[in-house]
């Protein structure tokens, strides 16, 4: 057998894939295997008994949006009485940022990989702080994500259909060179698409007032874009997976309680390890004290070479996670040390244009002892409060080890 091989084809599949957005639609009726009695959520597979407070308080916020449960208690009742079934958004084409929670009628982008044909999803965002994917449900919250639903969900739905579709690979090529990185820095590509959108919003709105008032939230949210960037790395790297032989991460993502891998040639099997506490900087009157452990799907854009992949690009971003601009240049110099490719349409105009480091290769991160590097907001530790922080954090390294001698085993090393 030949892992090269292997691990090329997954690179080049990564790659070539490129995600459109090409629409929304309610969770129940797009996302494959979404049930009305069901919740998708971030990371591994995860209880209630072990989840952390942000993600039961995006749990509840969810049941409480939709009609399910009035406060935390009936929500835990739901959840462990069956009631109610959590589940992976990854394991329904799916990603969400932090909690990472979808319910049944939320409205999700529907995003097709024009190459290889598979599509993926994620959610609207909300914005920063107080917000349910940290795990905030107040009635502030409830309100915005009615209004999302209600008031913008249905013009922007229109507007993607009349623009044609969004080019997700061509707008992430495009903001890395105007000082984003595809995961906490999202400035760029949010102005890029909201500039795409706006004349199909203007149009598809019933009166100017709303027009500009759902124009004015997509532009003013510096994160507006995240949520279909994660849906669009979703899909190139479900293009790269179940590639026999390879051992490329194909899946990274947190719970709030585990990390989990998934590696292409070792199927739908999770490799999970305790999270870490992110290391960053915090909002006034929050310390690392107040801090979760490591949660959110959106370590998908590490796994597709941008995030904290690309961190070379967007020096701007130590403002928000810690660090210097040196720092930044530093991290993604260090991941080219464990990735099996420099992609070929993601550059970094610093590095003199090179490819970002892309492809994990659970070889290389063993031998060489380097976890990959992630930058992320951080939430509180208690249900209901929301964000208090940004800043950086690794995966840890037993469950690239178990990866690997779970591979060495199934293929007979």
């Amino acid at each position: 057998m030949d892992i090269e091989k292997a691990n090329l084809e997954a690179v080049s599949r990564m790659m070539e894939a490129r995600p459109v957005v090409v629409g929304m639609g309610k969770a129940l009726d797009v996302i494959p295997g979404m049930q009305e009695d069901m919740l998708l959520h971030a990371g591994p597979p995860i209880t209630w008994e072990r989840a952390s407070g942000p993600m039961r308080g995006a749990i509840t916020g969810a049941l409480i949006f939709e009609g399910k449960a009035e406060d935390e208690a009936g929500a835990q009742k739901l959840v462990e009485s069956g009631q109610i079934k959590l589940d992976p958004c990854h394991h329904h084409q799916s990603v969400g940022p932090m909690a990472g929670v979808i319910c049944p009628s939320m409205s999700v982008y529907i995003l097709e990989n024009e190459t290889h044909g598979n599509k993926s999803y994620s959610n609207l965002n909300e914005g920063y702080g107080k917000v349910l994917r940290y795990g905030a449900y107040s009635q502030e919250v409830l309100d915005r994500l009615r209004w999302l639903e209600e008031v913008l969900a249905p013009v922007l739905g229109e507007a993607i259909v009349s623009s044609k579709g969004i080019d997700m690979r061509a707008l992430l090529a495009e903001s890395l060179h105007m000082g984003d990185e595809g995961h906490n820095r999202n400035k760029a590509g949010s102005i890029i698409f909201t500039t795409k959108l706006a004349p199909y919003i203007t149009k598809a709105a019933p009166d100017p007032e709303t027009a500009a008032e759902i124009i004015r939230t997509l532009g003013d949210n510096a994160l507006s874009v995240l949520n279909p960037v994660m849906a669009a790395c979703k899909a190139m790297v479900d293009a790269a997976h179940d590639i026999e032989g390879s051992t490329i991460v194909s899946v990274m993502a947190r719970n709030g309680t585990d990390l989990g891998i998934r590696i292409s040639g070792l199927g739908e099997r999770w490799f999970t390890a305790p999270v870490a506490v992110p290391q960053g900087l915090y909002f006034p009157g929050y310390t690392a004290e107040d801090s979760s452990g490591d949660i959110g799907d959106s370590t998908i854009t590490e796994t597709a070479g941008i995030g904290g992949f690309a961190m070379a690009s967007a020096p701007a971003i130590v403002t928000f996670v810690s660090g210097t601009p040196k720092d930044a240049l530093n991290a993604t110099l260090e991941m080219y040390e464990i990735c099996s490719a420099e992609h070929k349409y993601f550059t970094i105009p610093p590095l003199d244009f090179r490819g970002t480091p892309t492809g994990i290769d659970i070889r290389k991160v063993v031998e060489k002892g380097i976890t990959p590097r992630v930058n992320t907001g951080i939430a509180h530790k208690d249900a209901g409060v929301g964000q208090v922080g940004a800043g950086l954090v690794r995966p840890p390294m037993e469950m690239f080890e178990n990866a690997l001698v779970a591979f060495a085993e199934q293929y007979g090393f």
